[in-house]
C-alpha cells in the first residue's frame, strides 16, 4: 500500500551513507500519502485505558505532561500542544502498514508505531531519542529542525517528565509536507513544531541497551534454572590483606560472567526469547471455542487470507541448514525440523499471507497444527 521512494538512493545507498549516521529529509517519500487514521480516531484510541497516551502542551512558555486515558480534549484550547500516542500499530491495521516499506530492517530492530496530533504551535520541545526514527509527516505541515550529534549539548528538564536539550545548530531546517519523511539517527537533536493542525506518524527503531540485555540474560537464566560454573581459585596464593579485592579476583569473576556471555548455544534462545517480547499491550482476539486443525485446513483450502496481530513479534534462528529452526513468537520459542524454514519465512517475514501461501499449512498435518495453534492463541487470524 506504501511505498517508500528514496529518490536517487537505492536502499543499499541509505544504509552505507545514512543509517545510524546523518539524518535525511526524504523529499515525498511516500508520494500522494493518504493518512490511515484521522485526528479524531487518534483521539478515540487515546481514550482507552489500555493504550499508552500523552499530551504535552507549553503555555507562555511553561511546559506540561498529562498522560492517558482522556475523556475530553477541550481543555487544551485550539494552539500549543501535541497528542502522542504509542503502539498504534497494535490497535489499528491500516495504520501498522505503515512500518511495511520499512522492514528492509530486520524485524527485531522495529519497535513500534508513534501517532501524534499537534494543535498550531505544538511541539515537544528540542530533544534527542537513543534510537532511529523515520518520522512521516501526514495531513497539515510542520516546521522541523534536526542537528547532529553535539557533545556539548546540555539536558534540560522544563518539566519532571520532560527531557529537552539546549539550542542546537541545525543540518535540516524545512517544513514537511504530507508523505515527507524525516530520517533522524540516534543522538541527533531535533525539534518539529506543528505550523497547523497536523498528524506526524514515527517508526521507531530497538536499540537495547547493555542493562536490558543483561536483565534479559538474568531472566532466562532464572526461568531455566540455569546455575552456570561457580568462582574457583584452586591457584590461589596467601593473601596480604584479607580485607582487599585483588585485581586477579575480579579478573576472574569477569571471565566467569563471560562465559554466560560467549554461551553460543544459549545465545540464540534468550535473545530471541527477550527481543520479541511485546513491549506494549496486544490487542489479541483468541476465537472461543477454538479453532480444530480440520476447520483451519478447510478455511485454507477455502482461499482465506491470514493477517498477523499488529505488533506481533516473529523472528527466527537456524546455524545452519541441516541444524533445527528456533522460531520465536511473542516471548516463547517453538523448535522446528531444519527443513521448515519457509515456514519460519512465512511466519516472521509477512504480515499478511495470501490464500496461495496459506496452502503450504496443508502440505503436511504439523504445519496445520502450527498454524492452528497460532490462530487459537490469537497471534494470527482470517482477515477474508
Amino acid at each position: 500500500m506504501y511505498q517508500l521512494q528514496l529518490g536517487e538512493l537505492s536502499i543499499a545507498d541509505f544504509l552505507n551513507e545514512y543509517w545510524q549516521k546523518k539524518p535525511l529529509l526524504i523529499k515525498g517519500g511516500f508520494k500522494q500519502f493518504v493518512d490511515p487514521l484521522t485526528a479524531d480516531e487518534l483521539a478515540g484510541l487515546a481514550m482507552e485505558e489500555e493504550i499508552e497516551s500523552r499530551i504535552v502542551s507549553c503555555v507562555d512558555k511553561q511546559w506540561d505532561m498529562h498522560t492517558g486515558p482522556f475523556e475530553d480534549f477541550s481543555t487544551f484550547g485550539d494552539k500549543h500542544w501535541t497528542l502522542l500516542v504509542q503502539a498504534v500499530d497494535h490497535w489499528h491495521p491500516e495504520a501498522a502498514k505503515l512500518l511495511d516499506p520499512f522492514r528492509f530492517i530486520p524485524n527485531w530492530r522495529i519497535d513500534d508505531l508513534m501517532i501524534s496530533f499537534s494543535a498550531p504551535g505544538g511541539g515537544v520541545g528540542p530533544h534527542l531519542d537513543q534510537y532511529d526514527v523515520f518520522i512521516i509527516q501526514g495531513e497539515g505541515k510542520r516546521h522541523w529542525r534536526v542537528g547532529m550529534p553535539d557533545k556539548n549539548l546540555q539536558q534540560l528538564c522544563p518539566h519532571p517528565r520532560l527531557l529537552q536539550v539546549s539550542p542546537f545548530i541545525a543540518c535540516i531546517d524545512v517544513i514537511t509536507e504530507p508523505g515527507d519523511i524525516l530520517y533522524i539517527p540516534p543522538g541527533c537533536p531535533h525539534d518539529g513544531i506543528s505550523i497547523e493542525n497536523s498528524l506526524n506518524y514515527s517508526v521507531g527503531f530497538r536499540a537495547p541497551a547493555q542493562k536490558d540485555l543483561l536483565t534479559g540474560l538474568v531472566d532466562h537464566l532464572i526461568d531455566h534454572d540455569v546455575t552456570g560454573s561457580r568462582f574457583s581459585d584452586t591457584n590461589r596464593a596467601q593473601a596480604t590483606s584479607v580485607g582487599a579485592i585483588s585485581d586477579a579476583d575480579l579478573n576472574q569473576v569477569q571471565q566467569l560472567l563471560q562465559q554466560l556471555v560467549n554461551d553460543k548455544a544459549m545465545l540464540p534462545s534468550w535473545f530471541g526469547n527477550l527481543i520479541t517480547r511485546a513491549k506494549h499491550e496486544l490487542d489479541l482476539n483468541e476465537p472461543d471455542p477454538h479453532y480444530s486443525a480440520d476447520e483451519i485446513s478447510e478455511y485454507i483450502e477455502e482461499g482465506s487470507v491470514l493477517s498477523r496481530t499488529g505488533g506481533l513479534r516473529c523472528c527466527y534462528y537456524q546455524a545452519n541448514n541441516s541444524s533445527d529452526i528456533l522460531l520465536f513468537i511473542n516471548g516463547e520459542q517453538i523448535t522446528l525440523p531444519s527443513n521448515e524454514l519457509s515456514t519460519a519465512q512465512l511466519l516472521c517475514d509477512h504480515t499478511e499471507l495470501a490464500s496461495a501461501q496459506n496452502l503450504h499449512f496443508n502440505q503436511s498435518n504439523e504445519r496445520v497444527m502450527l498454524i492452528t495453534s497460532l490462530i487459537n492463541q490469537g497471534y494470527w487470524y482470517f482477515s477474508e
